[in-house]
C-alpha cells in the first residue's frame, strides 16, 4: 500500500512539473480579464462540393471573405464554447466536449449548414488544446483557456438561400475568472424584449440569436442591470432564459427548478449540474415551465453557463417591482454554492469525474 502511495504521489508530482514547464508564456495569469488573447495555432476545416477538407492547424488568424459571404448578408452562423483547465494534479483535461459536438450538428442542421461530425469536432477541438499548451493557465491561477468552436458561410449568396461552401473553426484564448474580486449577486430584469421568436432559432447556439440580444444588454447595463431575464416570445407569462445564460430556482425545501421550454438553448453546463445534483448530491431536480407569476415564492435564483459555471442572482426587477432571493440577497445561496463547489471540483480535479466528462490532451 505504501509503495502504491509513493507511486502515486510520484506520478503528480511529475505531471505538475512538466505543467509548470509548459505554461512559460509569459502572462499575468492572476491579472488574466475575461478578453481575447492571440494564441499560436487555430483549426481550419472548408467544406466546398459537398465535402469537408481534412482541416489543418495554421498559425494565420486572419479570413479573407468575399463581401457577398452568406455570414455577411444573411448570418449563416453558429458557434460553441467550452473550456480545457489545468487540474490539480497537473493534467490539461476538456470539459464534455462530444456534448457541444453534439449541440453544434443540431444547430447546423437548424441553420441548413453542413454536419461537421461530433468526432471530427472532438478530435479538432483536442488537438487545437494540444497545439496551444503554453496558453493553457496553470492550475490555481483561476484563469482557463476558452475554446470557440464555430462555422460560417462563407460562399457569396446574393439571393435569400443557403450558402455552398463553408468554413469551420476553432480558436481558443486564455481566459480571467469570469468574477474579479469574488462572485457576487448580481441585479437583473424582465425584459420587455423577446432573444427568439416562437418556434424559432431559440433553441440554437446561432449568432443572430445574439445579434437580437445587443441593444438590450447594452441598455441593461445602462440602467445598472447585469443582465435581462426573457420570458417566453409566445405569451410574455412564463421564465426562458437570459442572453447567454440558463437559469436555476432554488425552492425554501432544497429542489431545483430549471424553466423548460422550446425556444430556450439547452445548456451543456445545466446538464451537467443538474446531474451532479441528483446523482452526487442527491438534490431533487424539477424542469418545467416556470411562470413568471410564481419566481416570488424562489429561495435562491442563479444562472448557469460556461464562462460563471453559476452566478448567483440576488435580486429581480419587475418594471419597479423588485423581487428579492432570502437566499442570495448577500452571497451565493447554499444549494447552489454546492453545486458550484461540486462542478469546479470535477473540473479542477479534486472530485472524480463522472466517466466521460474529461478529455485529457496528451
Amino acid at each position: 500500500m505504501a509503495a502504491k502511495k509513493q507511486a502515486k504521489q510520484t506520478v503528480a508530482k511529475t505531471r505538475k512539473s512538466s505543467a509548470k514547464k509548459s505554461h512559460s508564456k509569459a502572462i499575468d495569469w492572476a491579472n488574466l480579464p475575461f478578453a481575447y488573447v492571440k494564441t499560436s495555432k487555430r483549426f481550419v476545416a472548408t467544406y466546398k462540393n459537398g465535402t469537408w477538407s481534412d482541416g489543418k492547424l495554421t498559425t494565420d488568424d486572419t479570413i479573407t471573405l468575399s463581401e457577398c459571404a452568406a455570414v455577411l448578408q444573411y448570418a449563416q452562423t453558429c458557434f460553441e464554447g467550452l473550456k480545457a483547465y489545468t487540474t490539480e494534479d497537473g493534467r490539461i483535461v476538456a470539459f464534455r466536449p462530444n456534448l457541444n459536438g453534439e449541440r453544434m450538428e443540431k444547430s447546423c442542421r437548424g441553420l441548413e449548414m453542413p454536419v461537421y461530425p461530433k468526432e471530427q469536432f472532438v478530435e479538432a477541438v483536442l488537438a487545437t488544446v494540444r497545439a496551444n499548451k503554453k496558453f493553457v493557465p496553470p492550475y490555481g491561477s483561476g484563469a482557463s483557456l476558452y475554446i470557440r468552436p464555430y462555422m460560417f458561410g462563407s460562399s457569396a449568396v446574393i439571393g435569400v438561400k443557403p450558402a455552398i461552401e463553408y468554413e469551420f473553426r476553432i480558436f481558443v484564448t486564455p481566459v480571467g475568472p469570469y468574477f474579479k474580486g469574488g462572485i457576487k449577486p448580481i441585479v437583473v430584469r424582465i425584459s420587455d424584449f423577446d432573444r427568439a421568436a416562437p418556434h424559432g432559432t431559440g433553441n440554437l447556439k446561432a449568432g443572430l440569436n445574439y445579434a437580437m440580444s445587443l441593444h438590450n444588454i447594452v441598455d441593461a447595463h445602462n440602467n445598472g442591470f447585469a443582465e435581462n431575464i426573457y420570458l417566453d416570445p409566445q405569451t410574455h407569462t412564463y421564465v426562458e432564459e437570459t442572453g447567454g445564460a440558463n437559469i436555476l430556482f432554488v425552492t425554501s425545501d432544497g429542489k431545483i427548478v430549471t424553466p423548460k421550454s422550446d425556444s430556450i438553448l439547452p445548456s451543456i453546463t445545466k446538464k451537467s449540474l443538474m446531474h451532479v445534483a441528483e446523482t452526487m448530491l442527491h438534490i431533487p431536480v424539477e424542469e418545467r415551465k416556470v411562470a413568471k407569476s410564481e419566481i416570488a415564492q424562489f429561495h435562491e435564483c442563479g444562472l448557469c453557463g460556461t464562462a460563471a459555471v453559476i452566478s448567483p442572482i440576488g435580486k429581480i426587477v419587475d418594471h419597479g417591482k423588485e423581487i428579492v432571493f432570502p437566499g442570495c440577497a448577500h452571497e451565493m445561496g447554499p444549494v447552489l454554492r454546492k453545486l458550484y463547489a461540486t462542478l469546479t471540483g470535477i473540473q479542477m480535479g479534486h472530485i472524480p469525474a463522472p466517466e466521460g466528462w474529461l478529455y485529457e490532451i496528451a
